[in-house]
């Protein structure tokens, strides 16, 4: 069965749920956050406060279409000069390995490329998150280098277009 998902803009009632993939380790493996103490929904509705309201921004609720439920978050964060950076994780664990990082992908690719008319994204990976590495450049992310031991990957509006063509 596969599961289709949409994306919508976060709103201040996700903190409700995003507080606890805050406080699992497991969902953190490879990013660079660590909770330097247990997060609480306030700390977490607080601090999604001050990031909703930054203009160079633009971040987004991964929902399962079929039970309208939350499960990640996709966001472009510093955008500037027509480029951003994509972040993207799946916070709850029941729906890793699913398809839904490449679905969550694609769908913020569109939005950044033909709503914000953004002309390229970038991302930073852990070597050792294979399935990540698989998934963005199943989605044409193409790998740009190396630093502080993460993987570079990034990828063209033109490029987009293109592989966008040839899938449809």
């Amino acid at each position: 069965m596969t599961i289709s998902v949409y994306i919508r803009p976060l709103v201040l009632e996700d903190a409700q749920t995003s507080y606890l993939w805050r406080n699992d380790p497991q969902v953190w493996t490879f990013t660079k956050f660590r909770a330097t103490q247990r997060i609480t929904p306030k700390m977490e509705t607080a601090w999604l406060q001050d990031n909703l309201d930054k203009a160079d921004q633009s971040r987004f609720a991964i929902c399962v279409k079929e039970l309208d439920t939350y499960i990640g978050n996709v966001q472009l964060l510093d955008i500037q000069n027509k480029r951003a950076e994509l972040h993207l994780f799946i916070g709850n664990k029941l729906y890793w390995g699913k398809g839904i990082g490449y679905q969550a992908t694609m769908l913020i690719l569109q939005y950044a490329f033909f709503y914000k008319d953004l002309e390229s994204l970038y991302l930073r990976v852990h070597p050792a998150n294979i399935p990540a590495l698989y998934i963005y450049e199943k989605a044409g992310f193409e790998i740009t280098g190396e630093k502080d031991g993460l993987v570079s990957m990034g990828i063209s509006k033109k490029k987009f277009v293109e592989l966008e063509h040839m899938i449809k």
